[in-house]
């Protein structure tokens, strides 16, 4: 309808595809490290006989699901929209980050029960393999946060941050697993071994939760974070001519793509175009909603603007 609206989508496209191919990217470097350490890791920890080790391996073998899947997500969620999925594909990005999710809550229940037999009864583990493998196990997760760090949005995409999580709580895992490879290897303490994969399991399991609980909420179609709902009704509110507000929703389609929808009633006489121009300024430029659909109506008139 009008051309301020297009040449804001325009835009908004073009800086929504740069941060686009920038994730895919960076989430494509991640995956090789963790994949190709995860094999190293996993081999490590069975000639070891390390819980520590294998914990991290299988927080290694989610992380490289979660950068797997995550790659997928991006690329599925490229797909043009049709007639059958007319937002398009990208909420695939919010059930692959509720998979990643679910993936954590349970390998880490799973470490808490190999974890809980090991207590009673500590194997022998061979402290200076554990050590080695460990110290690059570390320096690889540093080199994958940094890289997500910097080359991905890992602040707004939901996607990114489940990925980025899972990178983060391995980072902690090999340094659990460091301090306990040092325990075994100068006090001979195999206990640290289960304790050290305890702490990996509750770090797993803190960070499972949280984009869980926040892939649930995109998909229950719950308000964004980011976004006030009360200020957006006062602002529509208080714009002239407007005299009342009602069926405001504002949900995301995926992390980084809020949408509105609104009833607004309107005085006779005003002009509609003029206000419903200004109003989508506002949103975009108030509140970062580009995607709206306003309905103006006068009594028994009604007129739908996108």
């Amino acid at each position: 309808m009008s051309s301020h609206n297009h040449t804001h989508d325009h835009s908004h496209g073009h800086n929504h595809n740069h941060a686009h191919n920038a994730n895919k990217k960076t989430l494509f470097i991640s995956f090789l490290l963790i994949a190709t350490f995860m094999i190293v890791e996993v081999i490590g920890g069975i000639l070891t006989n390390s819980l520590a080790l294998l914990s991290d391996a299988g927080h290694m073998l989610s992380d490289a699901a979660a950068l797997g899947l995550s790659l997928l997500a991006f690329k599925f969620g490229e797909k043009k929209a049709n007639n059958e999925k007319t937002y398009g594909y990208k909420r695939f990005e919010i059930l692959a980050a509720f998979l990643n999710g679910l993936t954590l809550i349970v390998i880490s229940l799973y470490i808490f029960y190999e974890a809980y037999h090991r207590f009673f009864a500590p194997p022998e583990v061979v402290g200076a393999g554990m050590m080695t493998i460990s110290v690059i196990g570390l320096i690889i997760n540093i080199l994958v946060a940094f890289i997500l760090m910097k080359g991905g949005d890992t602040s707004e995409n939901l996607n990114m941050r489940s990925a980025f999580l899972h990178v983060l709580g391995d980072l902690l895992g090999s340094v659990g697993a460091i301090i306990a490879a040092l325990l075994i290897i100068f006090f001979g303490w195999n206990i640290a071994d289960p304790i050290a994969s305890v702490i990996v399991a509750v770090l797993i399991l803190v960070s499972g939760i949280r984009v869980f609980r926040d892939s649930v909420d995109v998909l229950m179609e719950g308000k964004p974070a980011n976004v006030d709902f009360e200020q957006i009704q006062a602002f529509l509110q208080e714009q002239k001519g407007v005299i009342s507000v009602h069926d405001l929703h504002v949900w995301s389609i995926t992390s980084d793509f809020p949408s509105l929808t609104v009833h607004l009633q309107v005085a006779e006489g005003v002009d509609r175009d003029f206000l419903l121009e200004k109003i989508q300024a506002g949103l975009a430029e108030s509140f970062q909603i580009s995607h709206c659909t306003i309905q103006m109506e006068q009594r028994h008139n009604h007129e739908h603007c996108n």
